[in-house]
């Protein structure tokens, strides 16, 4: 995996002003953990799948997406929200 270049760095932290940002319950880290792990799992289920997100290969497939569940993601840092697809 390529390293995360500097400016990504920077347009995520332009907003920076106190530790809470960062690490706060709705700070960086934890929206970008949801953001990840919900772009990997919709990429681990499309590949499952084997079609895209609203592709009509899947209708009446018997194997289709059917809608999101939330769901809670524990680490060392405490929870965090994702939705997960139900397929």
């Amino acid at each position: 995996m390529p390293p995360i270049r500097p400016e990504l760095l920077d347009e995520l932290l332009k907003d920076y002003q106190k530790p809470e940002d960062l690490l706060g319950q709705d700070g960086l880290l934890q929206q970008l953990t949801k953001a990840l792990v919900e772009r990997a799992l919709d990429g681990e289920l499309t590949h499952h799948l084997g079609y895209e997100k609203h592709d009509s290969s899947g209708n009446n497939s018997g194997n289709s997406r059917n809608g999101n569940t939330p769901k809670t993601l524990r680490g060392k840092r405490g929870g965090s929200g994702a939705d997960t697809n139900a397929g």
